[in-house]
């Protein structure tokens, strides 16, 4: 059965089927907090759709990461490095690239098994 959580007309956040739970991009509320916050902001939501979805980070299958600088890598990577499960870290792909709205400074999808 698939399921869809916090859907709108346009798109569902996430949505579960076969196992696994896809979730959609994932940007920070407050666009005017710098990388690290906006980054963490992200990973929560992340967390908190892996959780509504009944499944955790430990359970990461992919991580994919857009950064309009990618000077901002390793700022970024300090929250991520953090809020990873070090035992069982996902497939990760981290690529520079322009975002919908010029003060998002990070944007990440990723799939989890269930």
């Amino acid at each position: 059965m698939i399921m869809r959580y916090q859907k709108s007309l346009r798109m569902s956040q996430a949505v579960s089927y076969g196992g696994l739970v896809y979730i959609a991009g994932q940007v920070a509320e407050n666009r005017k907090a710098g990388v690290e916050g906006q980054t963490q902001d992200v990973l929560d939501k992340i967390g908190s759709l892996l959780k509504e979805a009944g499944t955790d980070k430990s359970r990461l299958l992919a991580v994919n990461i857009f950064l309009p600088a990618i000077v901002d890598f390793d700022a970024m990577n300090s929250v991520y490095d953090a809020w990873i499960d070090p035992a069982n870290p996902p497939a990760r792909a981290c690529v520079e690239a322009r975002l919908a709205d010029p003060d998002l400074r990070v944007e990440m999808t990723a799939i989890a098994a269930i």
